[in-house]
């Protein structure tokens, strides 16, 4: 199992492009699978050693997408992915925190490893319109998400994790 994967949501392509970004830096080092939250399953997290889950910030909790896949996959694989690496990316109009505490109790749940405390990127949206509107992460932001892909593709080809 030396296939990270990577699950992300996003509206406003915050969350899109920190995915990627990831992705593509992880796919240097090892087997890497890019899916959106709604295409996610069960299968997907039982076959892969190792995850990084990215989405934005709703309201102060994961976006209704991520939870919704958090929710119809928790049960299926409790028990099963024990032990095994995960690391989160939130992007964040403000704070990030409310996210990031919410899916590290899932992550708890899943008896999963966190590997790095969570990577929180600000947009600093927010008015109504600065909120729905299309994001543009900062180049040297994305590097940060690159950065962290590369090191969990690297570490799981390493049989670190």
């Amino acid at each position: 199992m030396s296939t990270l994967l990577i699950i992300y949501h996003s509206r406003t392509g915050g969350s899109r492009q920190m995915a990627k970004a990831a992705a593509t830096a992880a796919s240097q080092e090892c087997d890497t699978r890019l899916l959106q939250a709604a295409e996610a399953g069960p299968d997907d997290l039982l076959a892969a050693g190792a995850y990084l889950f990215c989405g934005p910030e709703n309201l102060a909790s994961l976006s209704g997408q991520m939870k919704e896949f958090f929710d119809r996959c928790y049960y299926p694989v409790l028990g099963k992915l024990n032990g095994r690496a995960y690391a989160q990316m939130i992007c964040a109009g403000s704070d990030g925190t409310g996210a990031a505490r919410q899916l590290a109790r899932i992550a708890q749940g899943w008896r999963l490893r966190e590997i790095q405390a969570p990577l929180i990127l600000c947009t600093h949206a927010q008015t109504p319109e600065a909120i729905l509107a299309e994001k543009s992460i900062a180049p040297a932001e994305l590097a940060r998400c690159a950065d962290l892909g590369q090191a969990l593709g690297a570490g799981l080809a390493m049989g670190m994790f």
